[in-house]
């Protein structure tokens, strides 16, 4: 009975020490594993949502959803569909006599982004284009439209950004989490400077982003989840944005529209800087 007992606990101790090797790897990292995606020609594609926490409650404000077209540097393109997720009252509002804009920011927005150059067509550019015209053409325009500036700040498709989240990850089951100050995002990500309509205050450059990155086994990045205080987009609360990424490696193409494209908005201006209307504050969609 003894040496039966001895021999099971041999085993046992055998096949502990053959998993634990197994069970303690760290998962593979994303920087290299992305890096090899990038080819011209080739993509990913994302959805998004964005929530508010304030006062206790936590609420959907913007869903999003689109592609991103590589090249061997990082992004060549982009054709994103964002959509405000208007609280029952406002949309409500939208039947009342002025509601045109309330009922602009219920309908979704879409934005392609060739090179510099911008696209912008529906949600609250419908309200401003000219009449018979679809998009407005903005050289170096956002790459995101108006929900683009609550949209997820850390774009994983960039190389340079990897490099910079990566500078402190830790590993954890199935990826890594860390911190990162946004000042440090802002100088390497071409596409946060995009997407954001004007450059963080020194105070908002110091606020602190923290992230969680799922990985497959190849280390491509599957879900990414950043939380940050609202008040760097002149919002109250925390704003937390979970993206999901599939269909690495996909074939695809993005093209800018020949039809309907406006230079100039109704009132005769051409900046998107002008126009004081697009500043919604997340607040009031989060009740």
């Amino acid at each position: 009975m003894k040496r039966i007992l001895t021999g099971v606990a041999l085993t046992a101790t055998a096949a502990l020490v053959t998993a634990t090797p197994a069970l303690a790897a760290a998962p593979k990292s994303p920087v290299a594993a992305v890096k090899k995606q990038l080819a011209p020609g080739k993509g990913v594609t994302f959805t998004e949502s964005t929530k508010v926490e304030m006062g206790g409650q936590r609420e959907i404000v913007i869903r999003r959803s689109g592609s991103l077209l590589f090249k061997k540097s990082g992004i060549a393109a982009s054709d994103v569909t964002g959509k405000f997720n208007l609280p029952a009252e406002l949309g409500e509002l939208a039947e009342e006599e002025g509601g045109e804009f309330i009922k602009a920011m219920a309908t979704p927005e879409r934005t392609i982004k060739i090179g510099n150059t911008a696209y912008l067509s529906g949600g609250l550019w419908s309200t401003f284009l000219p009449e018979g015209e679809t998009w407005f053409k903005a050289p170096n325009g956002p790459n995101g439209g108006v929900t683009g500036v609550y949209g997820q700040p850390l774009n994983v498709a960039e190389p340079a950004t990897l490099k910079t989240l990566f500078k402190s990850a830790k590993a954890t089951r199935g990826g890594y989490t860390g911190k990162v100050k946004l000042g440090d995002v802002w100088k390497t990500s071409s596409w946060l400077r995009s997407s954001w309509l004007s450059k963080p205050s020194a105070k908002a450059a110091k606020a602190t982003i923290s992230w969680k990155l799922e990985v497959n086994a190849a280390g491509l990045p599957t879900r990414l989840v950043s939380t940050f205080p609202g008040s760097v987009i002149g919002n109250k609360g925390s704003v937390s944005v979970d993206t999901r990424y599939s269909g690495w490696g996909s074939i695809m193409s993005i093209k800018a529209p020949t039809e309907g494209v406006a230079t100039e908005f109704e009132n005769g201006e051409d900046e998107i800087s002008e126009l004081e209307e697009l500043n919604v504050p997340l607040g009031r969609l989060a009740g």
